[in-house]
């Protein structure tokens, strides 16, 4: 009912009444105070309504998402993959010192744009597992050789073989075959088993482009998928999204890339021949600055195309009003601040880790120190401000 029809209505009425029955008057005043409450409040949103609104908030940070930072990274990507595929397909055919050199190059900048788009394990790229098939380190050297001599045979989508292919194990196979080029050349040209070490090295590129093609492609329909489910629930696309941001952080680049080889986290066992990029060596460093600025930039919201910042998990916080608990500082800035102080601590870094790790572990360890503190602000803070829960398990204590 309209408030300004029930008021003109029921007042005549009302008064007459309130002379003859004073408890009548404090029920009609009981009554009109809390009509009047609602009529106040007419025009304001709604508990639905207001929900609504962090949905359509969420969902620009879905769009942006996808729009602006994992299709176009992806595309970036694509175009890196082409020319090592291209550049392995000469090397094979016709495998000498300029085409090996080619190779090298083109299998280096996939890599590093690798790391650019790793963080992307939702949607597709989990569906097809496609970091297991392309960045599990160290290599295994003796299940490669195993599936070189079993040839065709051999099913490289069996969790065994996870660590028999990708970067990792081209890595092995044009780097680290030999002491230089020339002991690495024979291994494809007069080695009795070169005509199945060459098939192998075709078959682990070949494999890499088709799988990343169908995550690409798949991409284009998931969008929608996407972008239309922005609760907070485990199976929202933002909650998938924050678990695999955050896991990819702790796992992949805190731990693999720092923690294992330094031996932060084993016990203080250190590990120098786990680092990535073993062969090749003098990679490392540009490996784990490519991850660590993919991770801030998305972090921002920051758009592939034009390097502007969008809606982001930055916005996001920000717009919540999160704080840190212990400094009443905005969250999104303690955690920005963090992240810069461990880059200027992977800054300090030789671009070979595995030297590194010999030589002068104690910056291995304390980027991973850094590391260890981001972790717990996105995994922890973070993750309690966007009212989102971690659904993945590590047993590492944090």
């Amino acid at each position: 009912m309209d408030c300004q029809y029930f008021w003109q209505s029921i007042l005549p009425f009302q008064t007459m009444k309130l002379f003859k029955h004073s408890i009548s008057l404090a029920l009609l005043v009981l009554f009109a105070s809390i009509l009047l409450y609602a009529c106040a409040k007419k025009g304001e949103p709604t508990k639905e309504e207001q929900t609504d609104t962090n949905f359509k908030n969420r969902k620009e940070i879905l769009e942006n998402v996808a729009d602006n930072i994992v299709l176009p990274a992806y595309a970036n990507f694509k175009v890196k993959l082409d020319a090592m595929v291209a550049k392995a397909n000469v090397f094979t055919a016709t495998p000498n010192a300029a085409t090996l050199t080619d190779f090298r190059a083109a299998w280096v900048d996939a890599y590093v744009e690798w790391q650019k788009v790793e963080l992307f394990d939702f949607g597709p790229a989990q569906t097809e597992a496609i970091r297991n098939y392309f960045n599990i380190y160290p290599a295994n050297e003796q299940g490669i050789n195993n599936n070189i001599i079993a040839g065709a045979t051999v099913n490289l989508e069996f969790s065994s073989a996870i660590a028999t292919q990708g970067f990792p194990a081209i890595d092995y196979l044009i780097n680290g075959l030999g002491a230089n080029d020339a002991s690495i050349l024979i291994y494809y040209t007069t080695a009795t088993d070169a005509t199945k070490r060459i098939d192998y090295l075709k078959r682990l590129v070949t494999r890499m482009n088709t799988l990343f093609t169908k995550v690409n492609s798949d991409w284009t329909a998931y969008r929608t998928q996407f972008v239309s489910k922005t609760g907070t629930d485990a199976s929202s696309s933002m909650a998938v999204m924050v678990n695999s941001y955050v896991l990819n952080y702790e796992r992949f680049i805190r731990s693999g890339k720092f923690g294992i080889p330094s031996g932060a986290m084993m016990n203080g066992v250190v590990a120098a021949e786990k680092v990535e990029a073993f062969y090749k060596k003098d990679i490392s460093l540009a490996l784990a600055k490519a991850a660590q600025q993919a991770s801030i930039d998305f972090f921002n919201g920051k758009s592939v195309k034009t390097g502007t910042e969008g809606t982001s998990f930055k916005t996001y916080m920000d717009a919540l009003g999160a704080k840190d608990s212990k400094t009443g500082v905005k969250l999104s800035q303690v955690i920005l601040d963090q992240f810069t102080t461990a880059s200027s601590k992977v800054n300090l870094l030789a671009p070979n880790f595995y030297t590194e790790v010999i030589s002068n572990n104690q910056k291995m360890i304390d980027v991973y120190t850094e590391m260890q503190k981001l972790v717990r602000l996105l995994k922890v803070d973070m993750t309690s401000a966007f009212s989102i829960t971690i659904t993945y398990t590590d047993n590492d204590g944090d």
